[in-house]
């Protein structure tokens, strides 16, 4: 009898034991890794990019986190560095054993990262990267950027729509754009554009590198052939230097604008003031009537309470709510699929519709949004350099599509220049 209490004693701790150490995995956090540049040139995006990701990580542990346990992000700085995405994402899956992935963020950052993520067949979410995955294929990647199903052709096409409906129409094209992987994916999709619609003609393709920092020699040699229209694909630094540029060398096409991602970001507008008056731009998300969804004023007033203490974009219209939503995405993949298997999140991904801050989101081609939502904003009406300004799309208006419009374009660029 003495011996089975024994045994029986042995058993029930051993029951005990598994209780315990199954309690204690689901008390450990659950890892959510990324690499976001909080350094160097597209430094002011990135930020607003990770303060929102804390945010969504606050969000879903004031729920209860995922899976029962809580959420926490590791995450390193990539300092806007191609190069360094490879070694950091193997350093978070190595390294880390980070559950899930998130990011990078940027073209050029998501493209030297989706081969790491093939080799150790792991699932993540790029953010605003163009086109990343168009060579790769790989079917466990996903885009948060609504660029839909052509993501190179919609940095353009609305663009050059508009061009074609003005009269007298435009036909000339000058094309400028870095030499790098965003901007280069944006250029093809000027010149697919161009081609699909007919009627322009190509005057000028030059690329740049991205180290340049004089940009008036290429802006002079743009207006030596006085285009039509002027498209092109630029980073924060490069959108800041080109736009100077196209002022002081005096540069008046018809049309200005096409892809300036540093137009996106506030203190970038509050900078250049009314020299952007008439650019037409590439825009991801504006909190317009008409782009409104469930969460999406609550996000953005706790993002501006943080960006007034982490010195960041005080307005953060455009990144943060693509930022929340990759995170929206993932947490809903892992509670619907009820796993952190990779393969399993990824199937669970292409077959479902997801609800964000930015709309409904369905997942197609290559990781692509099923159905692309971009558009095309001008500026208008702005007078000197305040922020205040941007503290509503009054002087940003939607020009292009029509079934997000806000204002009307001032057509040609020369005339939106004098408002």
């Amino acid at each position: 009898m003495r011996h089975w209490s024994r045994r029986g004693c042995a058993i029930l701790f051993a029951v005990c034991m598994l209780f315990v150490s199954a309690a204690a995995r689901a008390a450990e956090p659950i890892k959510v890794g990324l690499s976001v540049a909080l350094t160097g040139g597209v430094a002011p995006i990135g930020k607003q990019v990770l303060a929102a990701l804390q945010i969504w990580r606050d969000d879903v542990n004031a729920k209860g986190g995922l899976l029962g346990r809580p959420v926490e992000l590791v995450y390193y700085d990539d300092q806007s560095n191609p190069q360094n995405v490879p070694g950091l994402y193997t350093k978070l899956i190595d390294v880390d054993k980070v559950d899930l992935l998130i990011g990078p963020y940027a073209t050029n950052m998501v493209a030297p990262a989706i081969p790491v993520l093939m080799q150790f067949h792991k699932t993540t979410i790029g953010i605003l990267a163009n086109a990343a995955n168009s060579k790769f294929h790989y079917d466990q990647y996903f885009s948060m950027l609504p660029t839909g199903p052509e993501p190179k052709r919609s940095f353009a096409y609305g663009f050059f729509e508009l061009a074609a409906a003005q009269k007298p129409r435009p036909k000339t094209v000058a094309i400028v754009a870095a030499d790098a992987e965003f901007a280069q994916n944006a250029a093809d999709g000027a010149r697919e554009s161009i081609k699909q619609i007919g009627g322009f003609q190509t005057v000028l393709d030059q690329k740049y590198p991205p180290s340049t920092t004089d940009y008036t020699p290429i802006m002079r040699a743009v207006q030596a052939l006085n285009p039509d229209i002027v498209y092109v694909a630029a980073y924060p630094p490069d959108s800041v230097g080109i736009v100077r540029a196209a002022n002081e060398v005096g540069l008046t096409p018809k049309m200005f604008g096409g892809a300036f991602i540093g137009l996106l970001v506030s203190p970038i507008k509050a900078q250049l003031g009314p020299l952007m008056n008439g650019i037409v731009n590439n825009e991801v998300f504006l909190p317009a009537p008409s782009l409104v969804f469930p969460g999406t004023k609550e996000l953005l007033a706790k993002y501006q309470a943080v960006a007034q203490q982490e010195k960041i974009d005080p307005m953060g219209w455009a990144f943060p709510p693509l930022g929340y939503a990759a995170g929206q995405v993932m947490a809903q993949a892992v509670e619907g699929a009820k796993t952190l298997d990779q393969v399993k999140l990824a199937a669970y991904m292409r077959s479902h519709a997801f609800s964000t801050v930015v709309g409904d989101i369905k997942f197609g081609k290559d990781g692509e949004w099923a159905k692309s939502r971009v558009f095309f904003t001008q500026f208008q009406h702005v007078t000197g350099n305040s922020m205040d300004q941007f503290k509503d799309t009054t002087h940003e208006v939607i020009v292009w599509p029509s079934e997000y419009k806000t204002g009307s374009l001032i057509y040609p660029y020369a005339d939106a220049k004098k408002q």
